[in-house]
């Protein structure tokens, strides 16, 4: 499956999360740390998902880059 990662840069280094897999989370000091530890949540995420018997979402989020004038 393939999920939409939101990456954020932070005041403190870079947050990260899934818009269709609520509470799935990541942060770190650089952006490559964070992409790495948003694949291990998003993988641990699902396991949880499946060790208790829930459903595992369908993604469902798209993106669009949006130019306007400033």
């Amino acid at each position: 499956m393939t999920y939409i990662v939101v990456y954020e840069q932070t005041a403190t280094g870079w947050s990260a999360y899934v818009p269709d897999l609520p509470g799935c989370v990541a942060a770190g000091k650089s952006r490559e740390d964070t992409e790495r530890l948003i694949r291990e949540a998003i993988e641990f995420h699902l396991e949880g998902l499946r060790e208790s018997e829930e459903a595992i979402p369908e993604p469902g989020t798209w993106t669009e880059m949006v130019n306007v004038s400033a």
